[in-house]
């Protein structure tokens, strides 16, 4: 293995910084690549390096949450991004949120102030940019927003069907949540299939909802996501307003999904599809959305057996450029047809500002560990950064991007009440880490 002294970094955002620092401070010489000023993104308009654009929060800081368990597993192996984020934060009750404008201005000077970071103000293109030539590793760290270019490279090293522009995501709730009275397992054509449950719905069921479809609050399109509406990512509500049957002639078809209960057939089905091998997970089939996240909490839980139903994630339809990890990368993020080329950030497959961070933080600590002669082992799936890491190794049918969740680790394999299982979760993942943590030499998690 080549020894790693020199280290390329396309993209300022992050995940782009937060690797850039802790491969500096294991002495290996980190050129950060942004195409800022000179260039924009159509989402981005500031020059300052870690530019928040969609929020200025970082979730919530509850040690109970998914989120938080993951906040402080960075916090401990030396984040940068929550350091900053310390220093700028702003009150947002018992979430963590900051300045913005503070905020990216001191990342900024956190980049320009360590002595092994070259800050370069220039756009990559490819992978093969004359720019990148001569370095040990190139780690490409260049957003969910990355350019028509190098993206285009980047599809051309791992086959374009292994690269998505658009991200069409379905609200995905807790399974113990489900009312189970109403729903039934089945798959339209093999009916003793278990990957599937079905809510169904009567007549008047569908069409109310369908109404409330067509009537609800969407949130804004930005005006490059207006290429969105092509079939492949077409949203519930704009399948809704297509016609009064469209849905149940589309998605929610019924056909070979007779009520066990009944014997009958339903006017309508809701499918809700495994997400996890443990079955604590369901995504709603079809039901891609751009409502507004309220709009959704409301209209869904108008389906029979999700009346009570726990949101993990909402839907979205919105540009995201990523690839499919699990084909396309190897455990240590890099690219298995260009060993010395890397990803990081939301273009793996991870989702949100801190999963972003923690995916940078984790490379540049596998990198870190590398150039120091180090074995560093990958944190358990129970912890927040192992699941995530677990996440884009875990081969599935549809390969979409993740939150930090505790769907994504495994079962507790106890009974516990529904109230007290995130506390279980979040303990078993403080106690997973701990363990791991202690195994990490000091000097990587500076």
């Amino acid at each position: 293995m080549t020894a790693l002294t020199t280290a390329a970094i396309v993209g300022g955002g992050l995940a782009g910084c937060e690797c850039a620092r802790k491969l500096a401070r294991a002495g290996i010489a980190v050129t950060l690549f942004e195409m800022k000023p000179l260039q924009y993104s159509p989402a981005h308009s500031e020059p300052e390096l870690g530019e928040l654009v969609c929020s200025n929060s970082f979730r919530s800081d509850e040690p109970e949450a998914g989120v938080g368990v993951l906040k402080q597993e960075m916090r401990e192996l030396g984040s940068l991004v929550l350091e900053v984020a310390e220093a700028t934060k702003v009150p947002a009750g018992k979430a963590l949120a900051v300045d913005r404008g503070l905020f990216s201005k001191a990342m900024t000077k956190a980049m320009e102030d360590e002595p092994n970071i070259t800050l370069v103000r220039q756009e990559i293109i490819s992978l093969d940019d004359p720019a990148l030539s001569g370095f040990d590793a190139v780690i490409i760290a260049a957003g969910p927003l990355a350019s028509e270019s190098l993206s285009q490279s980047l599809a051309d090293a791992v086959g374009a069907t292994h690269l998505y522009f658009y991200d069409a995501i379905a609200p995905i709730v807790s399974a113990d949540s489900i009312n189970m009275d109403k729903a039934f397992w089945g798959s339209r054509y093999r009916p003793e299939d278990t990957d599937y449950l079905n809510c169904p719905m009567s007549r008047d069921e569908y069409f109310a909802f369908r109404e409330a479809l067509v009537a609800g609050e969407k949130a804004p399109t930005k005006d490059f996501e207006k290429e969105l509406h092509f079939e492949g990512c077409m949203p519930i509500e704009a399948l809704a307003e297509r016609g009064e049957m469209t849905l149940a002639f589309g998605p929610f078809k019924p056909v070979g999904l007779d009520d066990p209960r009944t014997g009958k057939r339903p006017f309508a089905v809701v499918q809700l599809r495994t997400e996890n091998l443990n079955k604590t997970m369901f995504n709603l089939v079809g039901c891609q959305t751009k409502l507004k996240y309220a709009e959704q909490d409301k209209i869904f839980r108008m389906i029979p057996g999700l009346e009570d139903v726990e949101f993990i994630r909402y839907g979205s339809v919105h540009r995201n450029t990523y690839v499919n990890a699990p084909k396309v990368l190897n455990s240590d993020l890099s690219l298995k047809g260009r060993p010395n080329v890397y990803l990081a950030g939301q273009i793996t497959g991870v989702e949100g500002y801190v999963e972003s961070a923690s995916n940078g933080l984790w490379l540049g600590m596998m990198l870190a560990a590398r150039k120091q002669g180090v074995e560093l082992t990958t944190p358990p799936c129970e912890c927040g950064l192992g699941a995530l890491a677990a996440h884009l190794q875990t081969e599935v049918k549809k390969f979409q991007p993740s939150n930090i969740n505790f769907g994504l680790t495994p079962a507790l394999n106890q009974k516990a009440r529904k109230k007290d299982r995130k506390a279980l979760y979040a303990q078993r993942a403080v106690e997973k880490f701990t363990e791991w943590v202690a195994s990490v030499p000091e000097e990587l998690k500076k």
